[in-house]
């Protein structure tokens, strides 16, 4: 909504530019005539030069977005020329003189025309005005549209290109009705919207250098990665919908199918994905006659990692009969947002089938899913025939993969043996009976259950205590540490977190510090080494290393499962810890 009234905004402020005055003499020259007969043709002939840009525009921002890490430059220096064009309107004047000129000769025949068919004449008035006033409108449409595209949302461009069209027309509308006063009021305020235009341009380059900088990482990831739903939505969806205990993923057990699935929907396709990788991108059309499973998944999400094992095994077993499994990586934090962190992970995992990167959730909004994990089923003929959301009832779901099979001409298809002795670390699946601990954030938007002393400072470095004495699933810090909105970073060492939990397994998203440097760590359990009970990231006697941005497990109970105090010590500045899960 913001982005629509600021296009539109744009549209109206447009008009006070100095890069306008080439434009009204057409306009009001038109002044005297009935406003239906030659006002109205003539705001959508400008309407339809507007449409031309937009479609430019996003078919140029579709294919950046596109190629995404190569493009990233492109876009930099084609938002950074739209700030320049901004902030020198003679530099604008030069790039659209081409526009200009062509507006200028559509004009000229357009008013020779004027005698014989007033409509047809104001609409190439108004054509011929759209190109005139190119330098004006220009960087603001090139400014707003290649943001469109670059988030993958057609629908939106074609909103944002109305609400600047339609403020653009309010302004030129109310000056042909109203006339002669407009006109001067309009003259007189052309320095006050031109020092407007001037600063956007600046606050323009300013940003186009903070993100060349990578200055941009920490704010626009997170912005990012709100916008899976919208701020608000998604704040409405955190409190509406309901969590699972553990992973990151809102959970929704799926009904039991019937012997004949229903249509649930039509395959939205992967338009939008920023990148690809293990494959081409691949569309809803070069997908027909296959059956589809979408997996949508983030790589330190514990609930989706814990899916992965039916997933390869049945992306290998029935591969041959048709099935395509493609995971969508939508990202929860702001570093599953680097393609190069989501393409180690993959490799680490064996994740060898497709996977759509979906940054911009534009995938993600069109299935207008809310879940990690999330899978949705697919027929050969393009139908949405099934979905799960979270873990478990693997059984069934392979069962719909054999029945759409057998729909597609494959009714012979292999058994797929249930994977459950190879699978070990992570991948394994929870121990639902023993588990009484939930899924905690440890930064300050979604933190719960924070004992230290004082309570959470946000944003700034402080020295917090945390009594040893907690209730289950308190928690709280010991050291110099800094609690931001997605995780808190140690700014000293010897810097420690302690939670009172109960579960089989511990895990804990963390990353080095922000140079990269390890960080080394020691976990005890109760005040002890954890020996036998040691997750697959740390050795016997609680040592471990934090090297990459990741779920670490740090505990997995071999004995009787009881209420426990974890600690961790970490000897090293810079760590961040974003998330505790359990299993």
């Amino acid at each position: 909504m913001l982005l629509l009234v600021l296009s539109f905004l744009g549209g109206v402020l447009t008009i006070l530019s100095p890069c306008i005055l080439p434009v009204l003499p057409f306009v009001f020259a038109r002044a005297d005539q009935p406003f239906v007969r030659s006002g109205l043709p003539l705001l959508a002939g400008m309407g339809v030069t507007f449409a031309g840009v937009a479609t430019l525009a996003a078919v140029g921002g579709g294919w950046v977005a596109q190629a995404n890490e190569y493009g990233r430059w492109l876009a930099i220096i084609l938002l950074a020329a739209f700030g320049l064009t901004l902030l020198l309107p003679r530099l604008a004047e030069r790039l659209m003189h081409p526009l200009v000129g062509a507006g200028s000769r559509l004009s000229n025949f357009a008013q020779s025309e004027g005698g014989t068919n007033s409509v047809s004449s104001s609409f190439l008035l108004g054509i011929a005005t759209g190109l005139v006033w190119a330098p004006c409108a220009g960087p603001i449409l090139g400014l707003v549209l290649t943001g469109a595209a670059l988030q993958g949302a057609s629908v939106g461009t074609t909103l944002l290109l109305l609400a600047y069209a339609l403020g653009a027309a309010t302004s030129l509308g109310i000056a042909l009705l109203i006339g002669g006063r407009v006109f001067a009021a309009m003259k007189r305020s052309l320095g006050v919207g031109e020092w407007i235009r001037r600063g956007i341009g600046v606050a323009m380059l300013v940003g186009v250098g903070a993100i060349a900088l990578g200055l941009d990482t920490g704010l626009l990831t997170r912005i990012s990665t709100i916008a899976a739903a919208g701020g608000l939505e998604q704040r409405l969806v955190d409190r509406l919908s309901p969590k699972h205990e553990s992973g990151g993923a809102m959970m929704m057990r799926a009904a039991d199918h019937p012997a004949t699935l229903p249509v649930e929907g039509r395959f939205p396709g992967l338009d939008g994905a920023v990148q690809w990788l293990n494959s081409p991108p691949l569309s809803a059309e070069a997908l027909r006659g296959k059956v589809v499973l979408v997996d949508f998944w983030t790589y330190s999400c514990i609930n989706c990692l814990r899916t992965l094992p039916y997933l390869k095994a049945w992306a290998e077993k029935y591969r041959d009969q048709g099935l395509v499994v493609i995971g969508v990586h939508a990202p929860e934090f702001a570093f599953e947002r680097n393609i190069d962190n989501v393409r180690k992970a993959a490799h680490d995992l064996g994740v060898t089938y497709p996977i759509a990167i979906d940054n911009n959730y534009a995938i993600w909004r069109a299935f207008g899913n809310n879940y990690w994990p999330a899978h949705y089923f697919i027929d050969a003929k393009g139908n949405v025939r099934f979905h799960h959301f979270g873990e478990g009832e693997y059984e069934k779901s392979e069962a719909v993969i054999r029945q759409l099979l057998a729909e597609a001409g494959h009714p012979d298809v292999a058994e797929v043996a249930t994977p459950k002795a190879a699978v070990q670390g992570v991948e394994m699946a929870a121990d639902q009976g023993a588990m009484r601990s939930p899924e905690t954030y440890v930064g300050y938007a979604r933190a719960e259950n924070f004992v230290s002393a004082g309570g959470a400072k946000q944003n700034q470095a402080t020295d917090y205590r945390t009594s040893s004495d907690l209730a289950l699933n308190q928690w709280g810090l010991t050291g110099n540490w800094k609690i931001g909105k997605e995780e808190a970073t140690l700014g000293q060492a010897s810097g420690s977190i302690v939670y009172r939990f109960h579960a089989r397994d511990l895990h804990l998203v963390l990353g080095p510090s922000a140079d990269g440097k390890p960080v080394r760590f020691r976990v005890t359990i109760d005040g002890k080494a954890p020996g036998t009970s040691h997750g697959t990231d740390v050795a016997a006697d609680g040592g471990g290393t934090v090297t990459e941005q990741r779920l670490y497990q740090l505990v997995r109970q071999s004995g009787d499962v009881r209420d426990r105090t974890f600690a961790i010590e970490f000897l090293d500045p810079g760590v961040q810890a974003y998330a505790f899960t359990f299993g």
